[in-house]
């Protein structure tokens, strides 16, 4: 070796290191900043981070370290973070770090350091690996609190599909947190199907994701790179030499330079890289070969089981290694190759035979000590020798194990990866079911269920499918009818039919009242009730019900009586559905059950807006947050009570902080279905204000402007409730009424205040609207609507002003919205108010109305709202004030004509006969006559033609 092998001189990333640099000093007085560093394998990404984190560290940084390693992508899940939290333990100990989290927090992060203490028992999948991300984020923030922190994760190229998604949400959730993360990834290697570029094309449209591509070496920097490895200045030809035939890639300049002066440069990179490790003396070189097959990263003491070598031989040979810089010595008293690209040269060189006996003897060392590899990896680490060693009976056998292992860290999708090697060497393995005790229909469940956990649907069904085709329903009918349930919830995510035959199917096949009957009624009631069936499905709960009481099963009845709560929240019984909310919460605080105190704190938010209290609403939706946010349950079902807020404000009148909220929530990254209870708030806000395009945008987003229909009364009601303001707002008020006929034949209908009632207000408010368009049209909807409402329960304040807005009785509408203080629905009921006053020609009536309704209108930016008050009011030819007196305004300096004359011309203008234009504007046809005799000798023109022309000529109407 000629010189050093490293140059000491840091060369030619300036610019890039005052990136980073910028970038850090934005996330300290700011908000959190996320960069992504790309660059091709060797061209110095560790070297511009480790420079970066000293000088960081020096301006007062917390640097954690997290590196992904290629055993990622077999399943070893949260590699980085679990190197980044080991690497805090090590720095201010486990009883520091658990301090910064919410109670109980640190037993969330058990799951992936014993350090911690033993796991928490929640097994809850659906929301526990939800609770794990935001205990890291909690984490993060609260170690920011002290100190600026900054996250360095390495080479997220080999990052598992847990990793993956943990970075996302941290990019989207570390808001407002002096917190800078680093990721750093092998642009060459991300072929079109690799799993990194969706996420990395996802966080690039981020507010505070910064990408950053770090190039190869120029000729000058390669000749200064060679300067600091020789230690003196190169000679031109040399560096002509060095620069052509290493294209400027740093780690293939040190392996040049290696080679010496009268060194002949290797035909192929790979030659290049190895060259060095070829140099060594033969025993290094075959410790070098073993320490591959352990990974980019092995301890000394597993490098001496696997060697079998003396401690003086081993030591030996590493010294050479690492003289000649090929290894390093790491924490932990382990080695590590200088880079992985030696490390994957020096592999690959394996022999067939001894690629195979390496890797077993890897995994029969750490099979027999497990303490060899750092706690938590033994695992997924003897799967993947005995993988590699191509050894079947033990491949299978440790990737059961190994896929256990990730069920507990709730990494789902490496559990499924893992399965899915249990099930590719089953038939090669005779005795598989005895060696791992289960059966094939086994793996095939836990397969689907890890499916469903993270989303691949369409991999579940084929599961599920398979397992089914291996059961008799005769001799196994629980079990089929599990797997039958599963399918049910695969169809539903997949929006295809026969969901309801399936839960029904399973129904029938657990008939005897155990509590295999008990979850299928659940969920089959849960889907009737959801659907609008609410006798059937609040019986069958009420059966399952029973039978959770009678086998003590405390947390399933929970979760029953909020399913009841629900059914009696839709047929409109609020105040029993408070009284089964609060005794759901009940036993979920004596059982620990976070999910269900959560989930009966939102249904009483929703409950306590239905009644009409929606200040109390807020004030238990911002403490069932508070709650949400100590169980580490904020992103699934803190966001959902969000929603509720959000509901709630809207209800209020309160527009601009309900939509503040949502963007907010929006921005937690809540589960899809909330996401569009979210979106379809701010669509009702949308619709208030009139901005058309954000409806338009809410609208496509959930689904509306497609061809499937909605499943549930909510969505579907809701979906209808946007699409009707989004034809009125465009004009198009008999599409709207074709929406509401629509609604009125197919929707469920029920008694629930805000969702049934608020559905036939709309109805009627659509009727008012339309009727002179489409008198008989308007007239049977009018008729199925006051049908619907006979059969409704009024049982709370709201229902009562919506059915006296339904009875056109405006003016109790209006007194009852005001009480309830809701502007909104009140300055709607005075504007319907006043136009049937003006209908009876009661002009000082319609007037005193209209001015009560206009302010209202104005305050709440509800722009589409006054204008229409201001439309009747011209109509009628009142002032919407009331010192202007009760005749009309004068008209303006530019217009001859009065502001009455000015609505006349306009109807003259679209042809309107004097008999329409009276009906329209509320007076008779003689006084149409005078208007248009006066508006013809302003104008100076004798026919109505001429008046029409006249007016587009002066602009004196739109």
């Amino acid at each position: 070796m000629v010189g050093r092998a490293v140059s000491p001189v840091f060369v030619g990333r300036e610019r890039e290191l005052a990136d980073l640099t910028e970038a850090f000093e934005q996330a300290r007085k700011d908000a959190a900043v996320t960069v992504l560093l790309g660059g091709e394998a060797g061209v110095g990404k560790s070297r511009l981070l480790g420079c970066f984190a000293e000088r960081a560290t020096a301006d007062g940084a917390h640097v954690l370290n997290g590196g992904c390693v290629e055993l990622s992508t077999e399943g070893l899940a949260y590699a980085p973070f679990t190197a980044a939290i080991r690497q805090l333990v090590r720095e201010c100990g486990a009883e520091v770090v658990a301090a910064l989290l919410p109670e109980g927090g640190a037993r969330d992060l058990a799951r992936l350091l014993p350090e911690f203490g033993e796991p928490s028992g929640d097994t809850e999948s659906d929301t526990a690996r939800a609770r794990l991300f935001e205990q890291i984020l909690t984490l993060l923030e609260r170690l920011a609190e002290r100190h600026p922190v900054i996250l360095l994760i390495e080479d997220v190229h080999w990052a598992d599909s847990s990793s993956r998604d943990l970075i996302a949400f941290l990019s989207r959730n570390l808001r407002t947190a002096p917190v800078l993360m680093v990721l750093t990834y092998r642009s060459d290697e991300l072929h079109r199907q690799h799993p990194l570029r969706p996420v990395l094309a996802e966080l690039g449209r981020l507010d505070g994701v910064l990408r950053m591509d770090l190039p190869r070496l120029t000729r000058p920097e390669v000749a200064a790179q060679m300067a600091g490895i020789l230690g003196i200045a190169p000679e031109f030809a040399l560096v002509d030499k060095v620069f052509q035939r290493s294209e400027g890639i740093p780690l293939f300049v040190e392996a040049l330079m290696e080679c010496g002066g009268d060194c002949t440069f290797p035909d192929s990179l790979h030659d290049l890289i190895i060259g060095s490790v070829e140099r060594l003396p033969e025993e290094t070189q075959r410790v070098l070969r073993i320490a591959a097959a352990g990974g980019i990263r092995v301890s000394h003491a597993l490098l001496a089981a696997v060697s079998a070598l003396s401690d003086v031989e081993l030591d030996d040979a590493l010294r050479t290694a690492i003289a000649a810089n090929v290894l390093q010595v790491a924490d932990g008293r382990a080695y590590v190759f200088r880079h992985a690209l030696i490390r994957e040269a020096v592999h690959d060189e394996l022999l067939p035979g001894e690629h195979v006996r390496l890797h077993a003897r890897f995994a029969e060392e750490i099979g027999n000590d497990r303490t060899l590899v750092p706690p938590g990896r033994a695992a997924i680490e003897i799967a993947h020798h005995w993988h590699s060693a191509r050894d079947d009976l033990w491949a299978l056998i440790s990737a059961w194990e190994a896929a256990g292992k990730a069920a507990k860290t709730f990494a789902h999708r490496e559990m499924l990866q893992l399965l899915e090697r249990v099930l590719t060497l089953w038939s090669k393995v005779p005795d598989a079911a005895e060696r791992i005790g289960v059966d094939h229909t086994t793996v095939l469940e836990q397969a689907a269920e890890a499916a469903s956990a993270c989303g691949e649907v369409d991999r579940g069904s084929k599961f599920v499918k398979a397992a089914l085709n291996e059961l008799d329903e005769r001799t196994e009918p629980a079990r089929v009818a599990n797997l039958v349930v599963r399918r049910s919830q695969f169809k539903k995510a997949r929006r295809r039919p026969g969901v309801l035959d399936d839960l029904r199917y399973a129904e029938r096949l657990v008939p005897e009242p155990g509590l295999e009957r008990a979850e299928v009624l659940s969920k089959l009631g849960s889907y009737l009730i959801f659907s609008g069936e609410l006798a059937e499905g609040t019986a069958l709960t009420e059966e399952a019900l029973r039978i959770a009481r009678e086998h003590g099963e405390e947390t399933l009845e929970a979760e029953l009586l909020l399913n009841l709560a629900l059914g009696h929240s839709i047929a409109g019984r609020i105040e029993a559905t408070i009284e089964l909310n609060e005794a759901a919460q009940a036993i979920g605080e004596r059982v620990e059950s976070g999910r269900s105190v959560l989930r009966a704190i939102a249904n009483n938010v929703d409950a306590l807006n239905n009644m009409g209290r929606s200040a109390e609403a807020i004030e238990l939706a911002l403490e069932g947050e508070r709650l949400a946010r100590k169980y580490g349950r904020y992103r699934d079902q803190g966001t959902f009570i969000a929603n509720n807020r959000a509901e709630a404000l809207e209800a209020l009148g309160r527009f601009d902080e309900a939509a503040r909220l949502i963007e907010q929530i929006l921005g937690k990254d809540p589960t899809l279905r909330t996401r569009h209870h979210l979106r379809r708030v701010r669509g009702d806000v949308a619709v208030a204000r009139g901005e058309t395009d954000v409806l338009r945008s809410v609208l496509d987003e959930v689904g509306a402007f497609g061809t499937v229909p909605e499943e549930f009364t909510q969505e579907l009601t809701a979906n209808a409730r946007l699409m009707i303001g989004l034809h009125m707002l465009g004009g198009e008020p008999l599409a709207a009424l074709e929406v509401a006929e629509r609604v009125a034949r197919e929707a469920q209908i029920t008694s629930k205040p805000m969702l049934g009632w608020r559905t036939l207000g709309l109805l009627g408010g659509i009727c008012e609207t339309v009727e002179e368009l489409a008198p008989e049209r308007v007239a049977a909807l009018r008729a199925h609507v006051g049908k619907a409402a006979a059969a409704m329960a009024v049982d709370s304040p709201v229902a009562e002003a919506y059915r006296l807005a339904l009875t056109r009785d405006h003016d109790a509408a209006a007194a009852a919205w005001e009480r309830l203080g809701r502007p909104f629905p009140q300055a709607k009921s005075l504007l319907h108010g006043g136009r049937t006053a003006a209908g009876a020609g009661d002009r000082d009536g319609a007037a005193s109305r209209l001015r009560a309704a206009h302010p209202i209108a104005v305050a709440l930016s509800a722009r589409p709202l006054a204008t229409e008050i201001e439309a009747l009011a011209r109509r009628i030819g009142i002032s919407l004030t009331e010192q202007a007196g009760t005749t009309g305004q004068a008209g303006s300096e530019e217009s001859p004509l009065t502001p009455r004359e000015l609505e006349v011309l306009r109807l003259v203008a679209l042809g309107r006969s004097n008999r329409e234009i009276a009906a329209e504007l509320f007076i008779s046809v003689k006084t149409v006559s005078v208007h248009v005799s006066n508006i013809l000798g302003k104008l100076g023109v004798s026919t109505r033609g001429e008046a029409a022309a006249a007016a587009r000529r002066l602009t004196l109407i739109g």
